[in-house]
């Protein structure tokens, strides 16, 4: 394994866009209100899946413009897999915990190092060899090629796989939490002065007799006054942080199941958005509250349910009949609206808006909805209304007033009945989609306006994210020309201003991971196979 830096090829940045995006009118991100910190976890950002507790997907790390070249074998890199979600900030700016399907790790970021000091692999799951990741991302000539291979190592179903660490956190003590399946699990270093003695389970607690008949875990959060809560298919429990009790729980209707995460506010307001078990049935959003480790369904405690609209089975990518989205807060400190936003299940997905405070009185009702939502934009990515599908599993990047989704299906002649097969096919072997569209909140009209489309983009599997600094966000996708690349668009007008180009082999495949960059600028990709730290 290389540990030298990447090679670069600067050159530059490509015109896009097919929006006019008007900058006179925007607050520069760096001064939008921005989510309460939590105390109770390790930093304000890094800490938690999807950036904060609001769920925001943004970084206040400056990205540097321009194209290039990446070679990949150059880079420091470790092995883990197949589905390394993120990697979290630890309570030292030196290290991070490197979360995975398969193990946690201690990593050394310092001096632009990403050096693996410590391992321990979760409750029950095998470690895979450098040598079985390696095969599954090796080029593979065919669908089927591809499927023998995966099944090989992971068994008959790999999709099982995501079942374990897909919502992860580390706490202000360094505790390191995440799952394996039903097991709830809690690491810790073994001695904090030196991270190199290793990596213990401090507590681990299975929950299958306390998550209402769910096959697993789908996420995690911490509240801002220390509980965790954990979110099965089929409900919510909380836990407080040593992992040695159950202080209540919360099953769903019984109509509904839980294939994402949560997110919560600093007032106890934690918030659920569920999906029909039926394709085409309605999904449910709530907001709950949890204070002292106790759930509250009351509307005297400002808990409320809406449903929205719910949809067929995507034949690739997504989960369930609902919102491929962790819910996302919109609207912090002083801002004049609050909300939460998710994607809908339709075919062609609309972005749904939720007041999630009280609903103010000069609010107008939207045709056919829930008075609880407060605007329903139709996403059309710039694409034509001859695609049939315009779907996301990816949860609403979200900075100020602005939110951005993308498009992660594509229909084509291969089925695919295992999405940890497919999201690894997808891209080299099987045509991805396109698609990405930036949407603004107007809050004197209430209502949603598109701002910007690229029906150009190729956003595969990963979760987007946004630079406040540098006001860009960034997607991965596949290009038939070059391969695997990040894309960073401009956050006001969507031209592209950066592009990190990967290469073809899969190791710069993302699968369902998130996009991260280091205080530096270096970009922290979280390959299917472990992370790498990219160079520029």
């Amino acid at each position: 394994m290389s540990l030298a830096s990447c090679s670069e090829d600067s050159i530059s940045p490509d015109a896009g866009g097919d929006g006019d995006g008007d900058s006179t009118t925007e607050v520069p991100l760096a001064q939008v209100a921005k989510p309460k910190p939590n105390p109770w976890l390790a930093q304000e950002e890094y800490s938690i899946t999807h950036f904060n507790s609001a769920q925001t997907d943004a970084f206040s790390s400056a990205v540097k413009d321009g194209t290039f070249n990446i070679d990949l074998s150059k880079c420091q890199m470790t092995w883990s897999g197949p589905v390394n979600l993120m990697t979290l900030a630890s309570t030292s700016p030196n290290y991070m915990w490197g979360m995975s399907s398969d193990r946690v790790s201690y990593l050394d970021i310092s001096d632009g190092k990403l050096e693996r000091v410590a391992e321990a692999g979760l409750p029950g799951i095998t470690m895979k060899t450098q040598e079985q990741l390696t095969r599954i991302i090796a080029d593979h000539a065919t669908y089927d090629e591809l499927s023998k291979t995966v099944t090989d190592i992971l068994g008959p179903a790999p999709q099982m796989s995501m079942a374990n660490g897909n919502y992860v956190l580390c706490d202000k003590d360094n505790y390191a939490y995440t799952n394996a399946g039903q097991v709830m699990a809690r690491y810790r270093l073994a001695n904090p002065n030196n991270p190199k003695d290793g990596i213990m389970l401090d507590h681990q607690i299975r929950l299958t007799n306390f998550t209402f008949g769910s096959f697993t875990l789908v996420g995690a959060t911490m509240t801002y006054d220390g509980h965790l809560v954990v979110a099965a298919q089929n409900g919510l429990l909380v836990l407080n942080r040593a992992l040695t009790t159950i202080e209540d729980s919360y099953p769903l209707p019984s109509d509904q199941i839980l294939t994402n995460s949560i997110c919560i506010d600093e007032n106890g307001g934690v918030y659920v958005a569920s999906n029909s078990r039926t394709p085409g049935g309605k999904g449910l959003m709530q907001k709950l509250i949890c204070k002292d480790g106790k759930i509250s369904t009351s509307q005297a405690d400002g808990a409320w349910q809406a449903y929205y609209d719910g949809g067929p089975q995507a034949p690739c990518i997504k989960l369930g009949h609902g919102t491929g989205s962790t819910p996302t807060l919109m609207g912090f400190g002083q801002d004049k609206d609050k909300l939460v936003v998710i994607t809908d299940g339709s075919k062609r997905m609309k972005l749904v808006a939720f007041w999630r405070d009280e609903i103010p009185s000069d609010a107008q009702q939207v045709a056919g909805y829930d008075k609880r939502i407060a605007g329903v934009h139709e996403v059309t990515c710039g694409l034509g209304t001859s695609t049939e599908w315009i779907q996301s599993e990816q949860s609403v990047v979200v900075g100020g007033y602005d939110a951005f989704v993308v498009n992660n299906i594509n229909v084509t002649n291969q089925e695919i009945n295992d999405k940890i097969i497919g999201v690894i096919a997808i891209g080299p072997i099987v045509k991805g989609p396109q698609g990405a569209e930036c949407v603004r909140w107007n809050t004197k009209e209430k209502k949603w306006e598109s701002k910007w489309t690229r029906s150009d983009v190729s956003s595969v599997s990963m979760i987007p994210a946004v630079s406040i600094k540098s006001e860009m966000v960034f997607v991965c996708g596949w290009n038939d020309a070059s391969g695997w690349e990040v894309t960073g668009l401009d956050w006001k007008s969507g031209a592209t201003r950066h592009r990190s180009i990967l290469g073809k082999n899969n190791r710069a495949n993302g699968a369902y991971a998130i996009i991260q960059y280091l205080a530096n600028g270096d970009l922290l990709f979280n390959s299917v196979a472990g992370p790498i730290r990219v160079k520029y």
